[in-house]
């Protein structure tokens, strides 16, 4: 057996070293998108063990609102450690988590008096919010849409409307878990249709006396970057107040200024329930909250909520530090400025690329979406291409994500403290990689 010393990490091993370590340490369902090993990060560049640059148009799945490392971010996690790592906010708490948990109250859409709990991940916060809505209407049935992605835990599973790679293996999945399709214009599904599927699942399927909650991304992440249309998200409100049903907005991804507005929901003028939000909450620590209206949120008893680990006192210095750092940039409005110089960029390249472009979705901030085809069709999704751009654009120097039920979107989540500078050059990285992909194609 090798000693301890021999598996210590060696300081000139390649990103192909590590691959292979990782392939053979690390079980193979928790797989990676690039095979580059990062040893350092600051705003919006990364740096990997053999020095390579990259430009980061992903910032671990919209969790780097703020940059990699934002110094105020580094200060406040250090001096909270020379304090005390975990105590565990259910054993003897700590006044950070309040302090969080007032800021969210105040932050959330409307003016009904909010509560929050906290939790680790966004997975842990949306199925608290389903525990929450079934304790609070006591009710069983839960409805989600196609295309969703709620998380990789079991009932999150079950919430999630996509198999591969998700669920996958997996099942059985929790009972009462009923999908409608989700409005998607260039797909032709409107907000009448989707309407008309909830009308008839409460026909054939589920009454809605049975039901406790809806929960909806208002843009869907994993499913294609897809807003969904302000009425359509103002039938749901009043639809779920007819009906006594809470309505939950998804905001794990979309929350923290990812939109251009604080939370998505705020584009429509609605004030959900609840509410989870996680990634861009602390600046790459984990941390997640369900946030949502005071008398609903009372409904479970007391231990009813909660976890180890949840509102960890390191999480909460850097969330306190995130809003600031929201605040005094002015990062909501920032966003929308990134999305403006996307989309100005990516219009062009659709115009001169009509065979292989379908859509631009560049009108939710710095949450951008370009989806791919063949023939100018968008009933021809192009997986292929977009998995070439990604992996083209990483041996160039470009870190990009990819989305959609088809694998067919590029997804474009730069962090909110980017400078113009590194868009246009991050850009113009992703543009030559098409234009090298496209004629291959």
């Amino acid at each position: 057996m090798k000693s301890v010393h021999e598996l210590s990490p060696a300081s000139k091993a390649s990103n192909k070293d590590w691959q292979a370590r990782k392939e053979a340490a690390v079980a193979r369902g928790q797989g990676n998108a690039a095979a580059v090993y990062i040893e350092r990060g600051s705003n919006a560049e990364l740096w990997d063990v053999e020095g390579q640059r990259y430009i980061d148009f992903g910032c671990g799945i919209a969790v780097c609102n703020t940059g990699h490392s934002h110094p105020k971010v580094v200060a406040a996690v250090k001096e909270q450690l020379d304090k005390f790592s975990h105590t565990c906010v259910l054993v003897t708490p700590y006044d950070s988590a309040v302090r969080l948990a007032e800021q969210l109250n105040e932050l959330a859409p409307g003016k009904t008096p909010k509560k929050t709990i906290f939790v680790t991940t966004g997975a842990e916060a949306v199925e608290n919010s389903i525990k929450i809505a079934r304790a609070h209407t006591g009710r069983r049935g839960v409805i989600a849409f196609n295309g969703a992605f709620h998380g990789r835990t079991l009932l999150a599973m079950g919430l999630t409307g996509k198999v591969v790679p998700y669920k996958s293996l997996f099942g059985p999945f929790p009972g009462d878990v009923y999908h409608i399709p989700f409005p998607v214009d260039c797909h032709g599904v409107s907000p009448e249709d989707s309407l008309q599927a909830l009308a008839m699942l409460f026909k054939v399927d589920i009454a809605p006396t049975d039901v406790a909650a809806i929960i909806i991304e208002p843009v869907q992440g994993e499913g294609g970057f897809y807003a969904a249309p302000d009425d359509f998200m103002r039938a749901l409100r009043a639809l779920c107040d007819e009906h006594g049903i809470v309505l939950i907005a998804d905001e794990v991804q979309t929350g923290f200024g990812r939109t251009g507005r604080f939370f998505a929901s705020e584009y429509a003028g609605i004030e959900p329930d609840l509410l989870t939000t996680a990634k861009g909450i602390a600046g790459g620590f984990p941390l997640a909250a369900v946030v949502g209206k005071a008398d609903i949120m009372d409904s479970p008893l007391p231990g009813g909520l909660g976890g180890t680990f949840a509102a960890s006192p390191i999480s909460c210095a850097a969330a306190l530090t995130v809003l600031k750092i929201m605040e005094q940039d002015d990062l909501v409005n920032r966003a929308l400025q990134i999305g403006a110089r996307f989309k100005s960029r990516l219009e062009k390249l659709k115009k001169a690329q009509p065979k292989f472009i379908a859509e631009v979705r560049a009108d939710r901030g710095a949450m951008i979406g370009l989806e791919l085809v063949s023939n100018g069709d968008a009933g021809q999704p192009n997986a292929d291409l977009t998995k070439a751009l990604v992996a083209r654009a990483c041996e160039k120097g470009l870190i990009l994500l990819s989305c959609g039920i088809y694998g067919n979107v590029i997804r474009f989540l730069p962090p909110l403290t980017i400078s113009d500078d590194l868009i246009d050059e991050g850009l113009d990285i992703f543009e030559s990689c098409f234009d090298e992909l496209a004629k291959t194609s």
